[in-house]
Order: structure tokens, then C-alpha cells, then sequence
């Protein structure tokens, strides 16, 4: 008769057996390479849909990204002045659309907190309040940051916004956990998106027209029978636009605003929304003809 512990022992090698013949005749991806190639194969024989292999494929993506790679640069970043009148800061909430906004003192590279909109509604029922009362405490982190450690750090500690800084302590840029999040699912839209807004340039009832940022260059110049060309006097070795929110940032010398507008070529290009610190829409239009002074 076999003691128990003996037939313990020829079960667990039994099994182990089993798995090693498994293994054997369909060896488990040994890369990264020919993991995806699994996806893909698990793709093509249905075991999982296109959405969750390109979820999946963002995973693996987002484990070598930093916050640095994903983060929006400083010159981009809608910064709050503590010293700025409550009306003006109301209105860049309304211009931007967004929900958290780094705030600063004096110099813009003093950033003294984070400020939630909803926050500013406080201001309306209680006027005596000092917006400074309303700041939330900043979180710094290096751009060297893991992508998969700070989204850890976002749900334990339920900030949303963190403020990046390069090798030398300056304020390099700020991320989101909306940009971290978007490396694994893709664009995630906001309320100033709808079903409409696929695509790059749609025709207006008032006989404007409206374009996407994203736009490539060639596809505004045919739609609207035009050249934009960066003039000689602004060329340079490494200036190449692809998009048309890069050319007119660039002929504007600044990442344009709300409201803000380039003519070009007898068009107007009037910014309709921005987020992320880049033009999202442009209303397009021919440029208004004077009336000749009588």
C-alpha cells in the first residue's frame, strides 16, 4: 500500500508532467513580438474582438511609456493666475472646457496649486472667498515616471492631474490620468464631442466651414482650392507641417486661443474650441470684403 504523502507526490509530478507536454507541443509566447502575434491569431480565430486586441496592445504599450512621452508640454499648458480677476478666470474655464487647472503666482514656473472648476461655483454663493481657500495641493513627479506606476498612484491617492518635472526641477509639463488612460483605449471624447465630428471638414449652415486641427495640409489646400506654404522668410531646415493647427501655431508664433484668428490666402481661420493646449476646430470662412468708404 503507497502512503498518502507518496501518492501526493505522483500526482503533483503527474500533473507537472502534463503541463510540461502542454507546453512542449504549444510553447507559450517568449516575446513581446510573439505575444502580439497571439493577439492577433486570437483575433483572426475569434476568441477575443479587434477592441479588446487593441486594448490589450495598449497595455503592453503604455508599460514603456513615461510621463514624460505622453505628458502635455509647458508652453501648451491653461494656467490660472491666482492674482487674475474671478471674471477672467471664469472665462478661461469656459473657453478650454477643462475640469483641473494648475494655478500660478507671479512667475508661471510658480505653480501654487490645482484648481477645480467646479470649485469656482463656491466663489458665486460665498464672494468673500479668497481663491487661494479653494486650491487643491499639486503632485509632482519626474518625466521619467512609468506610465503603470503613476496610474497606480492616481487611483490610490484620487488625483487626476499631476504636474511634471524635468532632471533640473522645472516644470516641464502636466499629465492627466485622461492621457494616461487614452494609451490604452484610444481618444476618449468629452462633452464638446459628438458623432459629427468624424471626419476633418464639414460644411456649415451659415456657409462656413468647420476644420478639424488634425487636418492635413493638402487636404485643406483641395478643399478649399488654395496652396499654405510657410514663407521664405520662415523657412528653415527643420520647419515641416503636417497638420493645419501646426502651420497656423507656427505663422501665429503661439499656440492660438479661443476666438483668436489667421487669414491667409482671402480665408479666415477663426479657433472654435482647443484642448490639450492645441486647436481642436477652426471655423473657415472667405475674409469679409470692406466696404469701399463713400
Amino acid at each position: 500500500m503507497i502512503p498518502p504523502q507518496s501518492r501526493d507526490t505522483e500526482k503533483q509530478d503527474r500533473r507537472s508532467y502534463w503541463q510540461r507536454l502542454v507546453e512542449f507541443i504549444h510553447p507559450g509566447p517568449d516575446s513581446r513580438e510573439e505575444l502580439l502575434d497571439a493577439l492577433s491569431d486570437a483575433e483572426d480565430n475569434q476568441v477575443i474582438g479587434a477592441e479588446s486586441r487593441l486594448m490589450l496592445e495598449g497595455v503592453l504599450r503604455m508599460a514603456d511609456l513615461t510621463a514624460g512621452q505622453v505628458m502635455v508640454a509647458a508652453p501648451r499648458m491653461d494656467l490660472i493666475n491666482l492674482d487674475a480677476p474671478i471674471e477672467e478666470s471664469l472665462h478661461k474655464v469656459i473657453d478650454t472646457g477643462h475640469s483641473r487647472f494648475p494655478v500660478f503666482e507671479g512667475e508661471h514656473d510658480n505653480l501654487v496649486g490645482i484648481l477645480l472648476a467646479k470649485d469656482l461655483l463656491k466663489l458665486q454663493r460665498a464672494p468673500s472667498l479668497n481663491i487661494r481657500t479653494l486650491l487643491r495641493p499639486p503632485v509632482f513627479i519626474p518625466e521619467s515616471k512609468g506610465l503603470n506606476d503613476l496610474l497606480r498612484e492616481f487611483r490610490n491617492t484620487r488625483n487626476h492631474m499631476a504636474l511634471v518635472v524635468d532632471e533640473f526641477g522645472r516644470i516641464a509639463g502636466l499629465i492627466t490620468i485622461e492621457d494616461v488612460l487614452e494609451q490604452i483605449v484610444g481618444d476618449i471624447e468629452d462633452e464638446f464631442d459628438s458623432q459629427e465630428d468624424v471626419g476633418d471638414i464639414f460644411a456649415l449652415a451659415d456657409q462656413t466651414y468647420r476644420v478639424s486641427g488634425d487636418a492635413s495640409l493638402e487636404r485643406v489646400g483641395e478643399a478649399f482650392g488654395t496652396h499654405l506654404e510657410v514663407t521664405a522668410a520662415e523657412e528653415s531646415d527643420d520647419t515641416h507641417f503636417d497638420t493645419i493647427g501646426g502651420f497656423i501655431a507656427h505663422a501665429m508664433g503661439h499656440v492660438p486661443r479661443r476666438g483668436e484668428h489667421f487669414e491667409i490666402n482671402k480665408l479666415r481661420f477663426e479657433v472654435l474650441h482647443t484642448r490639450g493646449g492645441a486647436v481642436k476646430w477652426f471655423k473657415v470662412y472667405p475674409v469679409p470684403t470692406e466696404l469701399p468708404v463713400p
